[in-house]
């Protein structure tokens, strides 16, 4: 049974950072992609960063660039966000999924096939 296991959330300040895991289980890393999705209150679901373990192929939507770094660890079937420099826009409730069927990686949710639940971040100004 495909599981995504998503953790690490919490209260921070703005500023601050915080470590988000994605853990899987019922399958394996090779040739997939996994990406990190969130959704605000009253907001549409957004595509954070991805990354490919096909092609080594790393996405990230223009707001978090140079403040987010995702990586992964095939060894442990984790793959981390590491969010630094924490804006209160960030706040959300963060998402993690695996695209099975493309090679690379792309920050649409409609493309990922399973997807675990949520975990809450959320940055204080």
């Amino acid at each position: 049974e495909v599981q995504l296991q998503a953790s690490g959330g919490g209260l921070v300040q703005a500023g601050g950072s915080l470590r988000l895991s994605c853990t899987a289980s019922g399958f394996t890393f090779d040739d997939r992609a996994i990406g990190w999705f969130r959704q605000a209150p009253g907001k549409e679901r957004e595509g954070v960063s991805c990354i490919s373990s096909s092609d080594g192929r790393i996405a990230y939507t223009d707001s978090v660039k140079g403040r987010f770094a995702i990586s992964s660890d095939n060894t442990k079937n984790t793959v981390y966000l590491q969010m630094n420099s924490m804006k209160p826009e960030d706040t959300a409730v963060y998402f993690c999924a695996v695209d099975f069927s493309r090679f690379g990686c792309f920050l649409h949710g409609g493309l990922y096939d399973y997807w675990g639940q949520g975990t809450q971040v959320t940055v204080s100004s």
